[in-house]
């Protein structure tokens, strides 16, 4: 991974990571449901861009390199069943 995206992966994890911990706080406090559900869906977005951001740096790096390798077979494979997963 590029050391500008490994930043800011890391940057993102750390951030959800304190959400996280703020949504436990949230909870063991008994704040309101909707309030709670907000934080988690916020979580989620980051998660998500993270996500999108190794995969990325997946098909530019290990995936082009097996291609050019000529062994592009199980990359192809692991795409798939990450959008096998995203799909559902």
């Amino acid at each position: 991974m590029v050391s500008a995206d490994k930043k800011q992966v890391l940057d993102l994890l750390k951030t959800s990571k304190g959400q996280i911990e703020g949504i436990i706080k949230m909870v063991e406090d008994g704040r309101y449901c909707v309030d709670v559900s907000k934080q988690i869906l916020a979580v989620q977005a980051i998660l998500k861009k993270t996500n999108l951001i190794i995969i990325d740096q997946h098909i530019r790096h290990c995936v082009k390199q097996a291609f050019a390798e000529g062994n592009e077979d199980e990359k192809v494979r692991e795409i798939i069943e990450l959008i096998d997963k995203y799909a559902k």
